[in-house]
């Protein structure tokens, strides 16, 4: 038989072959953040927009996470999303967001931070 000598030949080939370093958070960056909160009928709404960039080298996606905290630092809700859902986002290409709607008001949050918390290609 042939063709077990020519798969493990093939198998070899490609495992010493050159491997590409997969995308990471440090690949992606959040540009042009900024939390407004809406007044309107009722409760109030966040409005929590931000581009999230693609800096690999590779199409890939990235998971941004927002910490709303009061004026000493501490927690007060914490949300995460994927920006550009279950697609890639394009090297050197952005996404806009606005996970705004994943948080309810709460009297006393007074900063907002965002980070991204993942990496992954789908």
């Amino acid at each position: 038989m042939r063709t077990l000598p020519l798969a493990v030949a093939i198998l070899a080939s490609i495992a010493s072959g050159p491997t590409l370093a997969a995308c990471t958070a440090k690949d992606f960056n959040i540009e042009a953040f900024a939390v407004k909160l809406q007044q309107g009928s009722g409760q109030p709404r966040f409005s929590m927009k931000g581009q999230l960039v693609n800096h690999c080298a590779e199409a890939a996606a990235a998971q941004v996470r927002i910490d709303a905290k009061d004026a000493s630092g501490k927690v007060m809700a914490s949300k995460q999303g994927w920006p550009a859902g279950t697609s890639n986002i394009e090297p050197g290409k952005a996404v806009d967001f606005d996970l705004g709607r994943l948080f309810r008001y709460q009297p006393g949050m007074t900063d907002y931070t965002v980070l991204i918390s993942d990496a992954k290609t789908w």
